[in-house]
């Protein structure tokens, strides 16, 4: 379906290593403009490793990543950490929300980092926060929320700035099933309506096979052969 355009985001010959062990073993990648894309694995097969080096946060020993026409990975730290900032989202597994912060103010926080004025931050946090079904619930604390409500917040907060891509790393690691596939579909839903491509890396094969496309890694390396996308029934 992509074969004619030009990735979004792509990896070529990514080499990651820890301690001499490589994390990533020569990895290819692409990744289109509103693409949503699992990347499976066993614990320890490289997974997360790859997502933190797509994303800028780690730097891969070899190889070369571009975002949009542009090679991110010789950026500075500096450059790097804006990069995060303005172009990508994140979801983790426990939401990594700030405790002290309201519902409204956590989804607002990236606004303001990146120079947006309070009030506009603030309904733009509000519309997140109720297009994902959290109205009424904007001055709540992360811990007067229950564990799927939290993590639509962090969804909020990774969209709120119109990223050109959401990595969400584990996002139902800490749900009940039910609770995490519905979190995850609120976060494709979501998503597709501001255009961003999704990455999602995980372990839980059934939520993979709900995803359009699949990955699969194994150390360090991706399957020849990844996994293909069965309907759930």
């Amino acid at each position: 379906m992509h074969n004619n355009t030009t990735p979004l985001l792509s990896g070529r010959g990514l080499v990651k290593r820890y301690g001499g062990q490589h994390a990533l073993d020569g990895v290819d990648i692409d990744i289109h403009a509103g693409e949503v894309l699992a990347i499976v694995g066993p614990s320890g097969s490289g997974k997360t490793s790859l997502l933190h080096v797509l994303a800028g946060i780690l730097r891969a020993e070899e190889g070369q990543i571009v975002l949009a026409g542009q090679r991110i990975d010789q950026l500075s730290e500096t450059r790097r950490s804006e990069l995060r900032r303005n172009e990508f989202g994140f979801v983790f597994q426990q939401g990594m929300l700030v405790g002290e912060l309201t519902a409204e103010e956590n989804v607002a926080l990236p606004l303001l980092l990146g120079g947006g004025r309070r009030g506009e931050a603030t309904n733009t946090a509000r519309g997140w926060l109720a297009r994902l079904g959290l109205a009424g619930k904007e001055r709540r604390r992360p811990g007067e929320l229950s564990g799927g409500e939290a993590q639509r917040v962090a969804i909020a907060r990774a969209l709120a700035h119109r990223p050109k891509v959401i990595f969400a790393d584990e996002p139902t690691g800490a749900l009940d099933t039910k609770t995490g596939h519905a979190t995850v579909q609120a976060l494709i839903d979501s998503a597709r309506a501001t255009g961003a491509a999704v990455v999602i890396v995980t372990h839980d094969r059934e939520l993979a096979a709900a995803v359009p496309r699949t990955v699969s890694i194994r150390d360090g390396r991706i399957d020849p052969a990844p996994a293909q996308a069965v309907p759930v029934a």
